[in-house]
């Protein structure tokens, strides 16, 4: 039996696809996508005979329907999700269908959009004196978050922030963020990081709001917050020349 495949496309450029998740998706006969998030150039280079399907007009029960009738006839399934599915991709509802099933699977890591909204930063997240720790998280919209959880709490490290899917809510974000971090805390609103249309907008706390409303940003897009934006950092120790490890011993 074929195991179903949950792929990461990355999150959005065709090319920060995995070679194995790429080789999976042209391997396949039937490709469930989430086309909402994930552009057709990614899903491509396929099989011509390959049966697609857009999950974004689908719900649970069809997804594990279409996958349940595939696996039978011994198809290859690839399940292809935005960014990497460990990351907000709603992938644990579908691996306990499949469990009831005992339909095997696996996950193909991808590209989350939070790294790659970095890269076209061309920041880094932990940097030496700023920040060791990146915090992943969300403003609650629909779907609630933990009590533990709330931005507040969250802000109280004042480390490296990574907000997915809150843009459209910038205001309270930056009124609850301002608890802890300092109205002059920098912060990158990147929309469709990656993509060819790809937005970015930069400030502060204090002036992003008005900055992403100027531009019309209201979805697809990530926020991140901290100190790791500014120009102020310590060099790391690793290629320091007085600094001896494994590889290379220190000068005097």
């Amino acid at each position: 039996m074929n195991p179903i495949q949950f792929i990461g496309a990355g999150p959005g450029d065709p090319e920060l696809i995995t070679v194995k998740g790429q080789r999976a998706v042209r391997e396949a006969d039937v490709i469930i996508y989430a086309g909402s998030l994930v552009p057709k150039a990614v899903i491509e280079d396929r099989n011509p005979e390959a049966k697609v399907f857009n999950s974004a007009g689908m719900d649970l029960q069809e997804i594990i329907a279409e996958m349940a009738d595939a696996t039978k006839k011994g198809l290859k399934v690839a399940r292809v999700h935005t960014g990497d599915p460990s990351i907000y991709g709603s992938i644990r509802e579908q691996i306990e269908e499949l469990n009831k099933l005992e339909i095997p699977y696996e996950v193909i890591p991808g590209v989350s959009s939070f790294v790659a909204t970095a890269a076209a930063l061309k920041r880094e997240f932990t940097v030496p004196g700023i920040s060791q720790t990146v915090i992943c998280t969300r403003l609650e919209g629909r779907t609630p978050v933990p009590e533990l959880e709330q931005i507040e709490k969250l802000a109280s490290h004042k480390t490296s922030m990574a907000i997915f899917l809150s843009v459209q809510m910038i205001e309270k974000l930056v009124d609850r963020l301002t608890t802890h971090y300092k109205p002059t805390t920098p912060i990158a609103v990147v929309q469709r990081a990656s993509w060819p249309d790809q937005k970015i907008v930069t400030g502060t706390l204090e002036t992003i709001a008005e900055k992403v409303k100027a531009e019309n940003i209201n979805k697809t897009a990530m926020i991140l917050v901290g100190d790791f934006l500014g120009d102020n950092f310590e060099n790391s120790l690793l290629y320091a020349s007085h600094f001896t490890h494994e590889y290379r011993k220190g000068k005097e």
